[in-house]
């Protein structure tokens, strides 16, 4: 039995716990944040429960794979509901596109929309189904250390007929002219770190999860992913210490023997860093041991940050969904001043989630509970007055799509942005999705999941592979684990 080290509580870092304990290792996660989640943290204010960070319960059959290798099942822990519609895009002069959970009534609205567009979508989703599987089956539990992992017939051919050199905008541009449809099919790769155009149309598996396995809610909301994972990792064996943020990784030779702390020095066997990639490199570790440089990062191109507010309402909105996406602005302006010239966005489009419409335990009675997102560019200067100068237009804009005044009925808000995801995360440039997922990005070409001049530590998250979003968290401590088990197993071995 080894000692293993988590260094963070998020999803990839309590997956990599779970299946380092599985395999019979006494498993101890360091956690900076006075409570467990990372990113997927919860608070309660004012009568109001906010899930602080993911919102969209997409692939529900990689959750459930992740509980089915513990003999668990997701319903274990929590249970789903099937959203209808999954979601509505709003768009110019109040115009909405509702996405219904049944797939017959979605190859209706696709007609009523652009005759003769149902028979495109059923192959398209065809397409986009055997992207997924080889996507999620064959591609995403690699390593990435070498191309060779990829080099065999079925992952090459599957890969070339996944039109991975080809962008999701022409892709689905082949099939679909109506820009209200290029729009829906578009939208799930926006956070993916690109424009639809510079992102392999691979991505266009997203599709497949979003329109035919539908979107979920797990009832309590997504902080109850959390608390089923650590109720798993803890009858695993698996220790907590929250509150405690690593300072420095101790190493001696090409291993690390020791994290210190506020605490001392903890002992370790192994390390799986679930804390940001760039932080744990550029501060815990010395030059010599790093993998790379300060330049490396800056020349990463990184998926959005976001303005986000929390906001409790004295009272009901009528014209929301669960999920509503407001595409009433120039989304290639916005797009620009996100990834072309970073800048504080002119007229953005946003998200805001109402999980009130659904869950009933999220706000009192008679209220609503409002996340509202704005996506913008890392790095750009935070200030309260900032934030507080997009406020007042966004709820004006929502307010004119419901078609009733509430500004005055906000009895809690709080915002969130750059520098708290700084703060509390140590996310590099206040990045909050990762690395984007573009061609030259991708598998091999990431920051590496090992640590190339320290045998013993190895990376897991959303800024290694295979990417960011929930489901690939879950994957990357899986393989993360996998891995150093693996490497500890070879140097007990080369040391017999």
């Amino acid at each position: 039995m080894a000692k293993i080290s988590i260094i963070g509580s998020g999803f990839s870092g309590l997956s990599a716990a779970c299946f380092a304990a599985r395999d019979g290792h006494e498993v101890t996660v360091f956690e900076k944040n006075s409570g467990i989640g990372g990113r997927a943290r919860t608070y309660e204010a004012a009568g109001f429960t906010f899930d602080m960070g993911p919102s969209w319960y997409w692939m529900p059959d990689i959750f459930e794979h992740f509980f089915n290798q513990f003999g668990k099942s997701a319903a274990d822990y929590y249970q789903l509901k099937k959203l209808d519609p999954g979601f509505q895009l709003i768009f110019p002069g109040k115009e909405t596109l509702e996405v219904p959970a049944n797939l017959d009534a979605l190859y209706a609205t696709f007609e009523s929309i652009e005759p003769g567009s149902s028979k495109s979508l059923t192959k398209f989703l065809k397409e986009a189904e055997f992207k997924y599987k080889i996507g999620m089956k064959e591609l995403v539990y690699k390593p990435a250390f070498s191309w060779m992992e990829y080099a065999n017939k079925e992952v090459i051919v599957g890969m070339l007929k996944s039109n991975i050199f080809s962008s999701v905008s022409s892709y689905v541009r082949k099939y679909f002219k109506d820009p209200r449809l290029i729009a829906l099919l578009e939208f799930p790769v926006l956070f993916l770190g690109a424009m639809a155009n510079k992102i392999p149309a691979l991505y266009t598996m997203m599709n497949y999860s979003a329109l035919v396995q539908g979107t979920w809610y797990p009832e309590g909301g997504m902080h109850k992913i959390i608390e089923g994972m650590y109720e798993l990792a803890v009858s695993l064996g698996v220790k907590f210490k929250t509150g405690l943020p690593v300072t420095q990784l101790k190493i001696a030779g090409d291993k690390v023997y020791g994290l210190e702390t506020s605490e001392g020095i903890m002992l370790t066997d192994g390390v799986i860093a679930s804390a940001d990639y760039n932080h744990v490199e550029q501060h815990l570790l010395e030059e010599q041991y790093r993998n790379y440089t300060p330049d490396y990062w800056d020349k990463k191109t990184f998926a959005p940050s976001c303005l986000i507010f929390y906001l409790g309402v004295n009272k009901e909105i009528p014209n929301l969904h669960h999920h509503n996406l407001f595409f009433d602005a120039d989304l290639d302006q916005h797009a620009k001043e996100i990834y072309a010239t970073p800048q504080w966005p002119t007229d953005p489009l946003f998200y805001v989630c109402c999980p009130s419409k659904t869950d009933p335990t999220v706000a009192p009675k008679g209220m609503e509970n409002l996340f509202i997102l704005v996506p913008i560019a890392t790095a750009l200067k935070d200030t309260e007055e900032i934030r507080e100068s997009y406020f007042k237009g966004i709820i004006k804009r929502i307010e004119d799509k419901v078609g009733v005044e509430f500004l005055a009925d906000i009895i809690y808000k709080r915002s969130y942005c750059l520098d708290n995801f700084v703060t509390d995360y140590n996310a590099f440039g206040g990045n909050a999705y990762g690395l984007a997922n573009t061609l030259m990005q991708t598998a091999v070409l990431k920051p590496s999941l090992k640590n190339h001049k320290v045998g013993n530590l190895f990376y897991t998250g959303q800024l290694t592979v295979p990417g960011p979003g929930v489901p690939p968290a879950l994957i990357s401590g899986q393989v993360a684990a996998a891995e150093l088990i693996k490497s500890m197993a070879k140097e007990m071995i080369k040391t017999a």
